[in-house]
């Protein structure tokens, strides 16, 4: 399995018991339904190695309690420590309305109420305090918020996401 072909589920923090049990930080507004998931692929080097679960469940709320079939000492969980955890794209829970994943939208067209198409996504940045996306009109790359405020519809048949930006902002880049 490749990462391009995964989506990042979350990171082991810490270990939670001596027989090897870790604690996971899980990277999703709803921990609960990774709750009976049978395996995960553990990021080794430069490979995903799939790992099976015998039993994981939540630990206080944010965090996944994980019993992997074959960790099962300390030793074998500090050669775990600090892994990522992936899934295949497919498990991914299908999203509707304005919500989306930020991979799902590269390469739609961003339609903005006054200007009318604003560019194509190229990229979502996601590094700073406050998500953008990277659109590219004529050469000109655009940094557009992502926000509720602004972002007014996600169409998937269309490919289009429909925004309502604040005065002066496309302008900036385009004039």
């Amino acid at each position: 399995m490749r990462k391009e072909d995964c989506f990042y589920l979350g990171k082991i923090v810490s270990k939670y018991s001596f027989r090897g049990e870790v604690l996971v930080k899980l990277d999703t507004d709803e921990p609960e339904i990774y709750e009976n998931m049978e395996s995960v692929f553990v990021s080794l080097g430069n490979n995903l190695v799939p790992f099976f679960i015998e039993r994981c469940r939540l630990h206080k709320s944010a965090l996944l309690r994980i019993d992997f079939e074959e960790v099962k000492d300390e030793t074998s969980a500090d050669k775990i420590m600090g892994s990522e955890l992936y899934l295949p794209l497919s498990m991914l829970p299908a999203l509707e309305g304005n919500k989306f994943y930020f991979h799902e939208v590269v390469g739609f067209t961003l339609m903005d109420e006054v200007h009318g198409d604003i560019g194509v996504i190229q990229a979502v940045n996601d590094s700073a305090s406050q998500e953008l996306f990277e659109v590219e009109k004529d050469g000109k790359e655009l940094l557009i918020p992502i926000s509720d405020d602004i972002i007014t519809q996600v169409d998937r048949n269309t490919k289009t996401i429909h925004v309502k930006t604040p005065e002066g902002l496309v302008d900036l880049y385009l004039n």
